[in-house]
């Protein structure tokens, strides 16, 4: 019988635009978006009952981003609240693909596909943490 996977709940998390964030016309910087999702991700991995901390710590592995896929949509500008929703795409051994969007109320501002994988200290590829593997498939 071929292994299901488990329906994965989309992960919310909210930023408010603060005036750093934001360029001269006002509007958020691009750069600033990779950051918001970052702050979601790490978000999600702390609720999936990991410690990056220890991982790293422990275990010697840390999570790092192999490649970004982003769309800019409509600029987000000072004092937005933002939603950033993200859910898993899907998941191997060695790779987890995550899709993001950033919104303002219903309105999408900015989507990325993030692909993550796990290294090890000295920066040689490793299979992600089977705890995580569990979880999600």
């Amino acid at each position: 019988m071929a292994r299901r996977k488990k329906e994965q709940a989309m992960h919310v998390f909210t930023v408010r635009v603060y005036y750093e964030d934001t360029d001269m016309a006002g509007i958020v910087y691009h750069a600033n978006y990779l950051k918001y999702i970052e702050r979601a991700r790490s978000d999600w991995v702390r609720e999936q009952g990991l410690d990056q901390n220890a991982m790293r710590e422990e275990d010697g592995i840390v999570f790092v981003v192999r490649r970004i896929e982003a769309d800019y949509l409509h600029a987000a500008k000072y004092d937005d609240v933002l939603e950033i929703r993200t859910t898993v795409k899907s998941m191997t051994g060695v790779r987890l693909i995550m899709a993001q969007e950033v919104l303002r109320g219903e309105e999408v501002v900015f989507r990325a596909e993030v692909t993550a994988v796990c290294a090890t200290l000295d920066g040689h590829p490793t299979r992600l943490p089977a705890a995580l593997r569990r979880r999600v498939h």
